[in-house]
């Protein structure tokens, strides 16, 4: 793995780096790289910070520290923040845009979050419509349309509370949602399983539309499905980051050591933290960004163009009784 300078970088690569399938090959002559644009969201203490280095391979945000220990107990407003890495997986170049939202869940009250992330997504459709609309287009325009959104659940080891169900309910029709449960580590085997088909049960309830791994309707290829329904059996991920790597028998491994043991970040047995980065770098960013433009955005832009459309209607209507005259 080499950074934006070219120099390699000390990391553990992922175990899934050098899989691929049909779906993202059509990709890999994109010369100057093929951006794909992710949002994470989640509350303060999840490890949003540490899964961003860990998906990126290397230290792209150090861990902010609190400097007034009087004011640390206040929440600060939500923000969003951009980091922009360039990477290359399988042989396949690509500008990850990462879109952090530090300050998310931290209030009382987290309406105004809700609707900030909702008007940012909306503000990323409006842009890619308007460029549409131009006579002559700009070619050095930037598609920033949010691919994939993965929001960090809290492991309380019991449901989805009103925040998570409100957030993914919102703007599922506006980004492709990828549920994860942050510090995973923290519940037992036997916790983590109960607790994932608690979500699931949770999701499906309260009609919650997450990316789910649909297959095409031509879908033939038995691997592709297979992979599909492997991965719908997963969800939510159970991710832990970790940014301290280790030698082990000649080569590196990114481990969390505790009193009682360590955790394997690449450990298909410890975490889902690799299959969800081949997912999100690999396997599925065809998918998430075919969704992005064929469903998700044409929804917005039909919605968009009806919605001025029957307001235009309204406005012609009004001028044409404010110009007829008095009986």
């Amino acid at each position: 793995m080499k950074d934006g300078s070219g120099e390699d970088q000390n990391v553990a690569p992922s175990v899934y780096s050098h899989v691929s399938r049909p779906g993202s090959h059509r990709y890999k002559n994109a010369k100057k790289g093929l951006p794909f644009n992710v949002m994470l969201v989640g509350e303060s203490g999840l490890g949003r910070t540490t899964f961003l280095n860990t998906l990126c391979e290397r230290m792209v945000v150090a861990k902010a520290e609190k400097t007034n220990t009087e004011q640390a107990h206040i929440a600060e407003p939500m923000q969003f923040k951009h980091h922009t890495v360039e990477m290359e997986e399988d042989g396949m170049k690509i500008i990850l845009n990462i879109i952090d939202t530090p300050g998310f869940g931290d209030g009382i009250d987290n309406e105004n979050c809700f609707m900030q992330i909702q008007e940012y997504l909306e503000t990323q459709f409006d842009e890619v419509l308007a460029e549409e609309n131009r006579i002559k287009r700009n070619t050095k325009f930037k598609d920033s349309r949010v691919h994939a959104l993965v929001y960090f659940i809290t492991p309380t080891g019991h449901s989805l509370r009103e925040i998570d169900i409100e957030m993914m309910r919102r703007l599922g029709s506006r980004v492709n949602i990828i549920p994860v449960i942050g510090r995973s580590d923290s519940l037992t085997p036997r916790e983590l399983v109960l607790f994932k088909q608690r979500i699931m049960n949770d999701i499906a309830q309260y009609e919650i539309p997450v990316f789910s791994f649909p297959n095409g309707e031509d879908e033939e290829d038995e691997e592709t499905v297979e992979e599909n329904a492997e991965l719908r059996a997963m969800m939510p991920f159970a991710v832990v980051g970790c940014e301290e790597v280790v030698n082990e028998d000649g080569r590196p491994v990114r481990v969390r050591n505790y009193p009682w043991g360590m955790v394997q970040v690449d450990n298909d047995e410890h975490s889902d933290f690799d299959r969800l980065r081949y997912v999100l770098l690999n396997s599925h960013i065809g998918d998430l960004r075919d969704r992005t433009q064929n469903e998700i955005y044409e929804l917005y832009r039909t919605e968009k163009l009806s919605g001025a459309t029957a307001s235009g209607a309204m406005d012609d209507m009004g001028g044409l009784q404010q110009a007829m005259p008095v009986a």
